[in-house]
């Protein structure tokens, strides 16, 4: 209980001692748009980083040097939990908008640097609003942000049983664009919360990038299902995770590839 009780009142104080931040913040935009962008996804991912040392998450990191430098692309990761967001962001090498559930829109404060980083608010009930969504988030990538989008539509719960299917509509925006699509395969990350809530207790979380997918140089079949093709790659990245902890060759705190 004591990792949730340090985890919940960090973010409590870093939300409120943020406020000040975030004024600073603001008024930078205005002079230096992208300095002030860089600052606030720093200030977020050192937040998330503490997150993780007061959870005790150790993460082994495969294969980042797959992320194209300098453009912007379209992460898609499994997703176990609610702890997928702050692992991935805390890595995220340039400004990465996440999809998000539109309910967390109305929380104070979160919402404000949800917002500032580019963040969108899917309204699932909505589809209007959600076409709405893709096009803002296909703008947002010819502008040079990333997006991370969920493909599995929410978290699982029960990862053991394999994944939910990918929604196809999640591939829309690099379709459109053009970008590179990231497979991120995420193993273990429920058994820091979720597998025994409302505790939070010390786990080893592997995370491993795939090689950039192009829709356009798929096949005809594969571009038409491109959500099942970068689903099949998630796949084949989870199964050697399991070999790998079976084996205990995996060692924590320590990036791979890079």
């Amino acid at each position: 209980m004591i990792r949730l009780i340090l985890v919940s009142v960090f973010l409590i104080l870093f939300l409120i001692a943020s406020i000040p931040i975030m004024c600073v913040e603001w008024v930078l935009k205005k002079f230096k748009p992208y300095a002030a962008d860089i600052s606030s996804l720093r200030i977020v991912q050192w937040a998330f980083k503490v997150v993780l040392f007061l959870a005790g998450t150790k993460i082994t990191v495969i294969g980042e040097d797959r992320i194209p430098k300098g453009q912007a692309v379209l992460y898609i990761p499994n997703h176990q939990s609610y702890f997928d967001i702050v692992i991935t962001y805390s890595r995220c090498p340039d400004l990465t908008g996440y999809i998000s559930k539109d309910v967390l829109e109305k929380v104070p404060l979160l919402s404000v640097w949800m917002k500032r980083l580019y963040c969108l608010f899917l309204n699932r009930s909505d589809m209007k609003e959600g076409l709405k969504m893709i096009l803002t988030g296909i703008d947002q990538i010819k502008r040079g942000i990333s997006i991370c989008i969920f493909p599995e539509g929410t978290r699982n719960p029960h990862p053991e049983d394999g994944m939910m299917p990918f929604k196809e509509g999640s591939m829309k925006m690099a379709e459109k664009t053009g970008c590179p699509i990231i497979p991120i395969a995420i193993t273990n990350s429920h058994n820091i919360w979720e597998s025994h809530m409302p505790f939070i207790r010390k786990c080893h979380v592997i995370v491993e990038y795939g090689e950039p997918i192009y829709i356009k140089d798929l096949e005809k079949e594969q571009r038409k299902f491109a959500g099942a093709y970068t689903q099949s790659k998630v796949q084949k990245m989870l199964e050697g995770h399991k070999k790998m902890m079976v084996a205990g060759k995996t060692h924590a705190s320590h990036s791979q590839g890079r």
